[in-house]
């Protein structure tokens, strides 16, 4: 049960989500991912994609130029995951109205 939990809080942290979603659409270098997720550190970001490419979600590869090129993109078993965060990423765009206002009706309590 432990696996799975680790597992769960790598897929399911919120920077991870964002990160799937985006290389969901394709291959991206790594400031275009940063320029992607507002709110992320430059830390934070390389962190994740480490922790997704140990994972083995992501892959990572340098392009011999100068300077490198570094891109990011989906594993086969990573893009089976982005359609399931796909999914929890939309459910959020259509409810996130009526999460906030559940949560400033529930704080006036």
């Amino acid at each position: 049960m432990c696996e799975l939990r680790d597992v769960l809080d790598r897929v399911g942290d919120k920077w991870s989500v964002l990160l799937m979603a985006i290389l969901g659409g394709g291959p991206r270098r790594y400031s275009e991912l940063r320029r992607a997720i507002d709110g992320i550190s430059q830390r934070m970001l390389t962190l994740t994609l480490r922790s997704l490419e140990r994972d083995g979600l992501v892959l990572r590869t340098v392009a011999p130029t100068t300077p490198p090129q570094v891109s990011y993109e989906l594993t086969p078993v990573g893009k089976t995951l982005s359609t399931e965060v796909s999914t929890l990423i939309r459910w959020a765009e259509r409810h996130r109205e009526y999460v906030s206002v559940s949560r400033r009706i529930y704080d006036a309590k």
